[in-house]
């Protein structure tokens, strides 16, 4: 079963099963996101999975993975029963050095050849405001799964001319790369690291309906 695509959805699948147990939320909702309960999928031409970390204690390295796969629920009703599974490519890895790049994928960081793919699957979701929501999951990197709670805000939505729905959503969270076994490092002559354990990661999502409104 092909769970995931890149292309462009014709047919939305049916959602039957229940996710989660429905609790009432504290956050007073927008009417208008009932409409919006479905499934979608992260549109890759127009959104942005990234990193930032600090390089040599001075500076700021940011790259990005260009290659994903998606499946989310939306429930505008519900929110809680909402969730969320991206796959990524480590070999993706872009930073725009190619050296770096290499040695990110190598061995002694993502090792490509070994973990082609790193993962996370939403498993709660709490909406904190009218535009603002708390979505806990788990993150697997090299065959390592651990807790993460990403910063979710709803940026909107609308109706292109192509008759398909599209939402924004950023996210972010900061994570210690060394509780997924990314423990490479060089001591700096000064002190300190030459790349930092906290990595912040960034999503800036727009989404995309399985199928066009009828």
């Amino acid at each position: 079963m092909k769970l995931f695509r890149r292309g462009m959805p014709t047919q939305p699948p049916n959602h039957t099963a229940a996710y989660g147990d429905p609790r009432p939320d504290v956050a007073v909702l927008d009417p208008a996101l009932q409409e919006l309960t479905g499934e979608w999928i992260i549109d890759p031409a127009h959104s942005r999975i990234g990193f930032s970390v600090r390089h040599a204690m001075v500076t700021t390295v940011r790259g990005s993975f260009t290659e994903y796969q998606s499946r989310l629920f939306f429930d505008g009703r519900e929110p809680s029963r909402s969730r969320a599974e991206v796959v990524i490519s480590t070999a993706s890895v872009d930073t725009g050095v190619g050296q770096r790049d290499a040695h990110l994928v190598g061995r002694d960081f993502f090792d490509a050849d070994n973990y082609p793919q790193m993962r996370f699957v939403s498993t709660q979701v709490q909406p904190i405001s009218s535009d603002t929501y708390r979505m806990a999951g788990n993150l697997t990197i090299k065959d390592v799964t651990r807790p993460v709670v990403l910063e979710m805000t709803y940026i909107g939505h609308v109706l292109d001319p192509f008759g398909y729905q599209r939402a924004g959503f950023d996210g972010t969270t900061t994570i210690d790369r060394s509780d997924w076994g990314l423990t490479y490092n060089s001591k700096l002559a000064e002190g300190g690291s030459m790349v930092s354990e906290k990595v912040r990661l960034q999503f800036d999502i727009a989404a995309i309906r399985n199928a066009p409104p009828n």
